[in-house]
This record gives structure tokens, sequence and C-alpha cells, in this order.
């Protein structure tokens, strides 16, 4: 730090001394300042004069008036550049102590000698034409001390003579535009390959497009300039890899094997070979498998064995190639060659995939044995449990818990867990005489192996592959058994217990071991949600949804507690947080049809049919054959007054599922009114077909032939009423009004039916027995008698047609005393008929027979 501020201090005063001339006050005071530096006190002090004195009557030999040191005198031994010529010096440097030959006495205090060499040496001038730059540091290029005196600074070497300015570059010529493309070409290919990696493949493909044609404009221009020889051929490839790869992300695999074709077949590309395993995988995902094999092995070739693990993800792609041909004994040989080479968990699995396909029980077991040795390379988690007297190694432990590395240990080992408990639920039925012995010896082989703690699991497995089989018993025997093990398969025991008795309706046994696993492990998410069912049953609804709540704290991906905490708060009647509920699960499960019909439900409950409609468009395109979700969807258009739209989903509804009364009625009705009652017709009888006992759908058939002008018809049905329902009132009415219009000689014997039903019917209700006919097949039991339909107090019978409404009663006013006085009167079980207009009437002849008579509306041709 001293000799840089040294330096800094002198640098300023070289500056202040060329701009205030000798004897400056400037100067005198750096001297001063230079002095105190060195530790003595102040030159304008007394003692010191006789050293100014020296000092101002120092001249140097200048040039002209206007030198930095005119007025001084020089002395030669302040002439550094005479040292090779002065013998003193020379002696001192040959000698072997290095020893300086004695200063010469000349009365000037040596830090002004010190001053004087700096200046000295900093002052410089520039270098005359012709003369070699210095390659020293200590001169400055483009300055020598030669030169003359009291010349101006230059340092870009303007002034008259000096060398020209350094010319700029220019981006004209030929291999500077090379350049500038081939850059070009460089960036989209990056780009391209970002747009890739952030999923826009469409963005991908067309920046790889267009760096295909920037860099065909780069070869046609190195080709004019005449430097093809040069031509980037690493540049090409990538441009073409990259490009061939995008459109095999967009689906275009022609032109992508196109592409590859191109490079493969090219012999300057060295390794270009590889590239057919790409190609491979692109027959493989067309599903054209020989040709997916034949570039695999192609591919295998070209490989050499130094690139072991090449090799082995190839062989494993042929392996895989064969199981979708069905050619299981040749993928065995693929998956055995790997197995003995670089053996590895996914290959272990699709080995015993193999020997269980050709039902190779021996095989199965060595393959499970093998499957279960493979090392996963993962060390023990303890590694990640911090020493209690090391907080540096504590923060670097804690660091690491949740890298990336970490993170890829902990997804190999549940997919080595994944496969090994899906091969052991695979082969145990089939390796030994029943599925259990087949688990038992699974549990034993992976006791003995690294996996010890999914022995347990398998256990679990056990018991719940006899729920599968219906063997309730052995299930609640085999779990019964963890009973005493770890807290940990303890809980998971106790939670398939309390499931296993909820769904037998046992509901103490359920509450009993959903408390037994909660105290295992209190923040099993499943626990606590079969401790809430079985409280909601009960009806505690309120502490039910305190036990979902602490279910989703515990796991926010409890899916089982949220749809039931749905549930409760939408029985409880608070629609909003329902809502929300079913809201935050539909953002999980994307699909779900329960959650989306708990939607529409709830928005229809909220006087809100447009969102309720908007759920279950969404459902039905999830389950677009779902008839029931097709009625709802018809009951809303019909209650916003949209009949085209309900007609078209009622219908859709009915043809998926054509047994739903409902579906059936309104569709019936709809017909009735826009005044088709031949197709009416069809609904009706279906109906007599599900519900035969409920006399109204007869009536209906009956009376749609009536309205459509098949009378024949029409008694021909109400006579077959009649035989199967004798004592229905509405249909001897009918028969009776038939046969006076059409002139039948039966009127008489209906007409005394009628008397006697009704005779009847009073004795009856004067014993006080109103709910007579009993309920049986001979009467009309299940008929309703009080003007309405048996749905007709439910919502949907509120949103029937007004026809369907106003079926006949039997509590209407008749009295027949005679044939001759007989009332014949009825009410037609579709409504009122409209009117039809009068528009051809014509005036009434005299001579007519039917003048004296006048004709009622039902006579009318319709």
């Amino acid at each position: 730090m001293a000799e840089n501020l040294e330096k800094d201090v002198s640098s300023e005063a070289w500056v202040m001394l060329g701009k205030q001339g000798k004897g400056s006050k400037s100067f005198l005071d750096f001297t001063d300042f230079q002095w105190r530096l060195r530790g003595g006190g102040s030159l304008r002090r007394s003692g010191h004069s006789q050293s100014i004195t020296m000092m101002e009557n120092v001249h140097l030999a200048t040039e002209d008036e206007d030198d930095l040191y005119s007025g001084y005198d020089y002395n030669p031994a302040f002439d550094t550049e005479e040292l090779d010529n002065d013998p003193g010096f020379q002696q001192a440097v040959r000698t072997s102590h290095g020893r300086r030959p004695p200063v010469r006495d000349l009365g000037v205090p040596s830090w002004i000698l010190s001053i004087y060499s700096f200046l000295r040496m900093i002052t410089c001038v520039p270098m005359q034409d012709g003369a070699a730059r210095p390659m020293t540091a200590v001169r400055a290029a483009g300055y020598s001390s030669s030169m003359a005196r009291g010349s101006t600074f230059d340092p870009l070497g303007q002034s008259k003579g000096a060398a020209p300015p350094l010319e700029s570059r220019n981006d004209d010529t030929p291999e500077e535009k090379i350049k500038i493309l081939e850059k070009k070409v460089n960036d989209l290919i990056e780009e391209s390959c970002m747009a890739q990696s952030q999923g826009d493949l469409q963005l991908a493909l067309d920046k790889a497009k267009e760096a295909g044609r920037k860099e065909r404009a780069l070869v046609r221009q190195r080709e004019q300039t005449g430097t093809a020889d040069h031509i980037n051929l690493d540049l090409t490839y990538s441009v073409l890899f990259n490009l061939a790869t995008q459109y095999a992300n967009n689906d275009m695999f022609p032109e992508a094997l196109n592409t590859y074709q191109v490079v493969v077949k090219n012999k300057m590309f060295s390794n270009a070979g590889r590239l057919k395993v790409n190609m491979g995988n692109i027959y493989f995902k067309q599903k054209n498998y020989p040709k997916a094999i034949k570039f695999y092995r192609m591919a295998l070739d070209q490989i050499s064995n130094a690139h072991k693990e090449m090799r082995i993800k190839i062989m494993q792609n042929i392996g895989v190639v064969f199981i979708r041909m069905g050619q299981y004994s040749d993928a065995i040989t693929s998956f055995e060659h790997i197995m003995s080479e670089s053996p590895n968990i996914r290959t272990g699995f699709n080995l015993i995939l193999c020997y269980y396909a050709i039902g190779d029980r021996d095989k199965m077991k060595k393959s499970f044995q093998k499957l279960i040795s493979v090392p996963l390379g993962i060390e023990d988690e303890e590694k990640y449990i911090p020493p209690n007297d090391d907080p540096h190694a504590n923060l670097v432990l804690e660091a690491i818990k949740n890298d990336q590395l970490h993170q890829m240990e902990r997804d190999r080992k549940a997919l080595a867990e994944k496969f090994i408990m899906t091969s052991a639920k695979l082969i145990a039925p089939a390796i030994e005489s029943s599925f259990a012995a087949g688990f038992d010896w699974c549990v034993e082989m992976v006791k003995s192996s690294p996996y010890v703690e999914l022995a347990n699991d398998l256990e679990i497995n056990k018991a719940i592959t006899y729920l599968r089989q219906r063997d309730f018993n052995q299930a609640v025997e085999t779990l019964k058994m963890f009973e005493k093990k770890e807290s940990r398969v303890k809980s998971a025991a106790s939670t398939n217990l309390s499931f296993l008795y909820f769904l037998e309706k046992d509901y103490e046994q359920a509450d009993r071991y959903a408390d037994l696993a909660m105290m295992a492990d209190r923040y099993n998410p499943a626990a606590l949600v079969n401790k809430g069912n079985t409280l909601w049953v009960r009806g505690d609804h309120e502490k039910a949804a305190e036990f979902y709540k602490e279910a989703l704290r515990n796991d926010s991906s409890c899916t089982e507690g949220l749809y039931n905490l749905g549930l409760t708060y939408k029985h409880l009647g608070r629609l909003e947080e329902a809502l929300d509920c079913f809201l935050k699960l539909h953002a999980i499960l994307r699909n779900s049809a329960q959650v989306m019909y708990q939607l529409a439900s709830l928005y229809e409950m909220l006087e809100d049919p447009s969102q309720a409609i908007e759920w279950l468009m969404q459902l039905i395109s999830v389950t677009p054959t779902d008839p029931r979700m097709l009625a709802k969807l018809g009951e809303l258009y019909d209650s916003e007054g949209d009949k085209s739209q309900a007609f078209q989903y009622y219908s859709e509804s009915f043809r998926y599922f054509p047994s739903n009364i409902e579906v059936i009625e309104w569709l019936g009705a709809y017909y009735i009114d826009t005044q088709f009652c031949e197709k009416a017709i069809q609904y009706f009888e279906r109906a007599t077909l599900i519900q035969p006992t409920q006399v109204k759908w007869q009536l209906m058939v009956a009376s749609c032939y009536r309205r459509s002008g098949n009378y024949q018809k029409a008694l021909e049905t109400y006579k077959d009423i009649h035989r199967k329902f004798p004592e229905n009132i509405e249909c001897l009415r009918f028969l009776v009004r038939l046969c006076t219009d059409m002139g039948l000689k039966e009127v008489q014997d209906y007409a005394t039916k009628l008397k006697k039903v009704e005779k009847m019917k009073e004795l009856r209700e004067q014993v006080g027995n109103s709910r007579w006919p009993p309920s049986g097949p001979q009467g009309s039991a299940s008929y309703p008698h009080s003007g309405h339909s048996s749905h007709g107090t439910s919502a949907r019978g509120e949103r029937l047609s007004a026809r369907l409404r106003q079926l006949p009663g039997s509590d209407e006013p008749y009295e027949a005393s005679s044939q001759r006085d007989l009332d014949a009167s009825y009410v037609d079980p579709l409504g009122p008929q409209l009117e039809r207009p009068k528009t051809g009437a014509r005036k009434r002849n005299e001579d007519d027979e039917f003048a004296d008579e006048e004709l009622g509306d039902d006579l009318l041709p319709e």
C-alpha cells in the first residue's frame, strides 16, 4: 500500500508541476508533503532553507523555454541511461557481493533524488517514426525518453506523422456473413430445443424448419464463395437430427423417418448408425413391430461392445417388441441376457411377465428371486440423519435431504417396490396350489432380501385378495394378525378392518378398529375418514366433518375425505361450503363423473340451472351413455322451457335404458302435446310391459287409439283391460260410451256391470274401507283414484304434462236408474281434446236424417 500510495502522489505532483511551472507554490507544497510522508517535519520550518535553496538551484538542460524543468541545472549523476557506460556501476554489478559504488556527495538530499528519478521515469514523449515499440512494462507503448521535450500526450497517435487509427471490422465480407449465418442457425436450434422442453411442440418444429432453411442457405453461400471444403458437418448433423426429433414429437412419422434416412445414408456423418434406434422407436409407435426389430438389430450391430449400456437398452427394446408380438420365447432370450450382463428392476419384471404368460412355475420363482436381488445402488437412509454434535453437518444434511439426487433415489426405490409387489400379486396364485401358499412363499423370499419391509405389505395384500374373492372371514383373520405388529402396519391393518366392518354394516366394530388405527397412527388420513364415516352413519354430521377436516390437514390429497366433507356440508344445508369442496376436488380429479354430478346437483339446489346444465354437459362428455344423467339434463331443459332440447336428451336416455318409467311417461306426454298420439302408443305399451299391474298405462294406450281415430282398436283394448281389471270403473265407463256411440249390443252388459261396481264401492265406503279394492293382481289397487297419478305428489309429477296429471277418478258422481237414462260420461285420461277449427263446416240441410240430433265432439272424426 505504501508503494502504491507513493506512486499516486508522485503522479499527481507531476501533473501539478506541468501546470504551475518552476518555483511554484504547488511544488513546494508537494515537497513538504513528501517530507512529511517520509517522517520529517515541514520544509517551511527553520533549519531546512538550505535544502530548498539547493532544490531551486537545480538546472536541467532544455531545448526551449516551455520545458517542464527549464531553469534547473543538469546533473549527469541523474542520467540513468548512461549506466551501461559507467565503470563504477558495472564494477559493482560484476562483484560477487554486489556492492554499490560510493555515492558522490552532491549536496542534494536523497529524497529529492528519488523524486527526480521518478519524474524522469514517467516523463515520456512519443516515439519518432520508425522507432521500435518497447516491449517492457516500464516504458509505455508509443513513448520514448529520446523524443523532444514538450510534446503533448497523444495516446491514439493522431498527431502529424503518427500511425493511422485502427480499422473497424467490415461485416460485408463473405466470411463474416457466413459466420453470422452460422450463429443464427445455432440460435434457432437452441430455441427449438427450449420450446420442446417447455411443451410447445409446434413452435419447436417451426424453429427446426427455419434452422434447416438457414443451413441450406449457408451451404449454398459457401459453394458460391468457393469454400465448400469448409462446410460445417457438425452443424448440418445437428440441424437434421433436431428436425427429425421435432417431426417425431409432433407425430409426423413419415417426415421424421425421411429425415433420419438422410442422416443415416450419409457416410460423412460418423456414428449416424445410432439413429436407427430412433427409427425403430417410430416404427414401434406405428405398431410396425417387424420393422422396429429390424432397425433395433441394425443399430445393435453398429454399436461397439464398449458402449455396454447403450446395447443393453436396445436389447430391452427388442424384448418389449417381442412381447407385443406375442413371441415370449424370443423376449425371454433378450431379457435373460440382460439379467446376466447388467440386471435391472424393469427387465426383471418383464421377465416375470413372460414366464407368467407361458405358465412356467419354476422359472417364475427363479425370476422373482433375481428381481428381489437386483442392487439399486441406493445407500441407507440413515446417512440423512444428522449427528447431534455437529451443527455444520446438520446444515449440510438438511440441504441435501430433499435435493434432486435424493428424490431420484426415492423414486427408484418406490418403482422397485411397486414392481416387486405387482410381481408377487401376479405369480402368487400361479406358483402354488392356492394363492395363500403362493403369497406365503413370496413373503418368505422377501423377508430374506433387502426389501424386508415389504413382507408386511404383502400380508395385507393377501387379505385384500381374500376380499376380492368374497372371503371376508379369511380377510379378517389375516388382518387381525397385525394387531401386535409395529405401528405403521398395525394402523394399515386396522384401517382395512374398519372398512370391512363398515361394509358389513357392523358400525360398532368399524368404529372400534378406526380408533385402533388412529391410536397407532394419528396422522393416518384413511383411519380418520373411516372414523368420520361411522359418525356420519350415526347422524353426528358435525363431528364427522371435523374428522374429515383433520384428514385433509394431514394429507391435502385425501380425495375421500374431501368428497365426504362436501357430502356432509350438502346434507347440513351449507351449500356454498359444499360447492367449494367439490370445486377443489374437481381441480384434483378432472374427469370424475361423481364430482361433476355433485356440482350439478348443488347448482340446481342453488337455483342456478344454467350452471347445472353446464356441469351435466361436461359429465356426459365423460360418460356419454349414462341414461340417468341424460334424463336429468332433459329435466333441466324442460324446467327452462326448452322442449326440443329436453326431448333430445330424453330420447337419448330412452335409447340407452328403455325401462325408465319417468322417461317413458315424459316422452308419451310430449307426443300427446304435439298431437302425435300414434307415436305415444309405443311408449305407453312399453310402460304396460314394465308395470303390468298399473291400469293407467293401458287406459292411455286405449285413449291414444281412440284419439287417432282407430275406434275398433280402442274398443278391443278397453275389453282387454276389462278382462284384466273387471272392477275398474273408468274402463267400464269407456266401454259403455264407446258401445253406445258405435251402436253395439254389449252396451247393456257393460252398463249393468258398471252399476254393480258402483254399488259395491258405495257399500265398502260405508263400511269404512277407504282403500278398496285391496292390492293384488285382480283389481285396480295400484291405480290411484284421487284424481291424479301415483307420481303426482313428487317433484317430477308436477313437471309432467297437464294431460297426464288429469287422470280419471272413481269419486266422480255417477247415477244410472235405467238403461235409457244411463249416463256413460267419462273423463279422458289424456285430458280434454283440443277443439279443431271448423272452417269446413257447411250449412245443415233440412233433409238430413240427423237434423234433429246434435253431434258431439267425440263423434267428429279426428
